[in-house]
């Protein structure tokens, strides 16, 4: 019996031996691995939410928080902005891509195939917009029939003599030019055309690199107030001088009066703006006639992450829900002028026209509810000649800001970058005409304050930029979270 019992006996304790070498090997290379693999994976969390977990709270120089910014915009305004963009009054926008450069050569334009703008052909134009696009009139003109408009006009127009009517034009433009922010084109050049924005939507194209650089750093070192020996972070034409380069310009920046303060931030605001729809309509795939177009994180994490940009990610970021707040502001500020009845949205389609300005008069209705405002009385409320003089100087600086968009290499860059200059000029005229837009006849067109159908156009395009970037920052979020 012992010799059957002894083998057994030793069979098993072998077994025993080798069990615990199995499942300590198996500790020492399968469970530390996923661990190691775990700590990883929450270290990305990390690094994912450290792009977007610091923008939060209220912002600088105002009472508004982000979160607040966020429901408002992603569940009252964004739809409807987005549903009004799509509308005809609005998709079709006259400019002019071929004025020269003022400043510097022009480099020729981008090559590349996505940077071209295609026109609009005249025939796919609504009659009402190539007739005249003048909103003070569209009431009456929406009365008569197109022939009877031609009439009207023919009429007046040959009781003029050339001279005369290049007379007017001066004085027009003189007149527009006090209160304008932009350069505006001009619509009757014969390089003006009509462009329809959703054929042509803003997107990462390809243009970047010494010619974009030479845009941005004109504005921002030449335009924003600033002297030459304060170097502005993460300027990649400007010699760094480590983490002291950020010091020295938040310093310099906090010590300026609001005013000069705020057209910083607009300035930065809309260049986050800009950089946020690159980031989100990115050129993904590109073969056998087939284009992919969608958010790149990759892209996002390099202009925004906190580490990649040495914290200017946030503060970027949080200017661009500043800018959103001065527009917001303006647009608040210039419904009464949309709600007379006299203000037609005129595209020569009764039907169309009706529905738009009943979308838009929607949204200002909303503006109106949204409790935290941007106070603008408190820019330029100090000595009256003082802040005559900095009103006239933030005006100019902003005015070769546009002057500046001719500059842009890429077609469709720079369509897009007039327009939401233009846009943003629209908004600081309106923020700056209070007492004019508040004596508004109600049945009769004003003298003291007007808006062409350009400024409309662009004023409305620029503010759904914005909005569509806020969104996009939640869809970025979404995004950050499924990549852990």
């Amino acid at each position: 019996m012992w010799k059957v019992t002894l083998p057994v006996f030793g069979v098993l304790l072998l077994a025993w031996f080798f069990g615990n070498f199995v499942v300590g090997w198996f500790h020492q290379n399968n469970v530390k691995p996923q661990t190691q693999h775990s700590e990883r994976r929450s270290e990305a969390s990390d690094q994912d939410q450290s792009c977007l977990c610091h923008l939060t709270g209220v912002l600088d120089d105002c009472f508004c928080d982000v979160e607040s910014i966020d429901v408002f915009n992603n569940f009252k305004i964004y739809p409807r902005v987005k549903k009004l963009m799509e509308r005809d009054y609005f998709r079709y926008y006259r400019v002019n891509l071929k004025r020269p450069c003022p400043f510097w050569p022009d480099d020729g334009h981008c090559s590349i195939k996505d940077c071209h703008v295609e026109p609009c052909p005249e025939s796919k134009i609504p009659v009402g917009i190539k007739s005249g696009n003048y909103n003070k009139f569209a009431q009456a003109a929406g009365k008569m029939t197109e022939c009877e408009q031609a009439k009207e006009l023919g009429a007046i127009n040959s009781t003029l003599s050339n001279q005369s009517k290049e007379a007017f034009a001066d004085w027009a433009r003189h007149d527009d030019a006090q209160d304008h922010f932009c350069e505006l084109d001009d619509e009757t050049s014969p390089d003006a055309d009509y462009v329809d924005l959703l054929l042509n939507p803003e997107r990462f194209t390809g243009y970047k690199g010494p010619s974009a650089w030479r845009v941005w750093n004109s504005i921002y070192e030449e335009n924003c107030f600033k002297p030459r020996s304060v170097y502005r972070p993460l300027n990649p034409l400007a010699p760094s001088r480590g983490d002291d380069d950020g010091e020295a310009f938040y310093t310099w920046l906090e010590g300026l009066c609001l005013e000069k303060r705020v057209f910083y931030r607009l300035i930065s605001g809309l260049h986050s703006s800009i950089n946020i729809h690159l980031c989100a309509e990115h050129l993904l795939d590109e073969g056998w006639g087939r284009t992919v177009w969608g958010p790149n994180l990759k892209e996002f994490r390099h202009r925004f992450d906190t580490a990649e940009t040495k914290g200017e990610g946030t503060r970027r970021l949080k200017n661009l829900y500043f800018l959103y707040l001065i527009e917001l502001r303006a647009l608040y500020k210039v419904a009464p002028y949309f709600e007379r009845a006299i203000v037609n949205l005129y595209t020569g389609n009764s039907q169309e026209d009706g529905a738009t300005k009943e979308l838009l008069l929607q949204i200002f209705n909303e503006i109106k509810i949204f409790p935290m405002h941007f106070d603008e009385k408190s820019m330029f409320a100090g000595h009256k000649m003082e802040a005559k003089i900095l009103k006239e100087e933030f005006r100019l600086h902003f005015k070769n800001i546009s002057r500046i968009m001719d500059c842009v290499g890429c077609s469709k860059c720079r369509l897009w970058g007039k327009l939401q200059t233009q846009g943003l000029g629209t908004a600081l005229k309106i923020l700056f005409s209070e007492k004019e837009i508040k004596n508004l006849p109600e049945h009769s067109p004003s003298q003291g304050f007007q808006l062409t159908r350009q400024e409309i156009v662009a004023l409305m395009n620029a503010f759904s930029r914005l909005s569509t970037s806020i969104y996009q920052l939640h869809n970025f979020r979404l995004l950050l979270k499924e990549s852990r």
